[in-house]
Formats: C-alpha cells, structure tokens, sequence
C-alpha cells in the first residue's frame, strides 16, 4: 500500500502509508508544504483528538523521529477507520512513522529505535465455546 505518486489535480508529489492497531486502520499521506496542517478525516487534529495524551502520540514521529534541525514542514491528511480512539491515535503514529521513513530513508534508524515502526499485534482474544468471555470459564463445581 505504500506510494510514491503525483495527484492529477495539484501535480504535487505525496507519500501514502497504512498504520494499523487493533482494530484501526490509518491511511496516512504526507506532502510537502509552506505550512504544517495536520487532518484527521476531514477535521482538525485538535478537534478530533480532544486530550493532549492523544495529540501527542500522533505527533511524536515528526517531533522525536526528525532532526532537530529539520526544516522541512508536511502536511499531513488521514483517513482513520474502526476501534476506539486511542487505537485510532496508535494507527495514525504507526502510519506516519511508515510513510516518513518513505520520505526519507535516514529516519528509518531512529523511528525504528523509538518502536514506532512495529506494529502492536495485540488485540482482543475472541470469546470460546462454554466459556462466558476469552478465558473465564462458568462457576466449576464438584456436586
């Protein structure tokens, strides 16, 4: 699913990445541009991601991933689907790590390091047969 493609309307070059946790699926793509923006299915990323815990995990691969001295601004459009909203965020941040390392191939080591290129493959336990959830099993008794 990765991409390296030019728009027919802008002409403007884009890298396109999915992130995945759980059950969330991020479509992250990246351009370069004058301003920094950053879209959340059609919304703000502050206004979709109301707690600064949140905020802050989508935005950890451009702050903690890129050089200090980077000058390069992105602007950043998701489409996110499915799970709650912090596996939504985990989605994002694994999506835009990918598609940074796309960008540029120098970041690869230290987004690597971070443990933002592995994708979490935890996830709910389905519910078995006789059992009431995953794993408890009903009252046992002898008699």
């Amino acid at each position: 699913m990765d991409k390296d493609t030019t728009t027919e309307k802008s002409k403007k070059t884009y890298h396109e990445a999915v992130g995945r946790r759980k059950t969330s699926t991020a479509r992250v793509r990246i351009t370069e541009s004058a301003t920094a923006n950053f879209i959340v299915n059609g919304k703000d990323a502050k206004e979709y991601f109301k707690t600064n815990d949140q905020r802050q995990l989508i935005l950890d691969p451009m702050i903690k991933g890129l050089p200090s001295g980077s000058s390069k601004k992105w602007s950043v459009e998701v489409l996110v689907k499915g799970g709650g909203i912090h596996s939504q965020a985990e989605a994002i941040r694994h999506g835009l790590s990918r598609v940074l390392t796309l960008s540029d191939a120098n970041l690869r080591g230290g987004l690597k390091t971070l443990g933002f290129l592995k994708r979490d493959p935890r996830a709910k336990e389905r519910r078995k047969f006789g059992l009431k959830k995953a794993r408890k099993a009903p009252k046992w008794s002898k008699r």
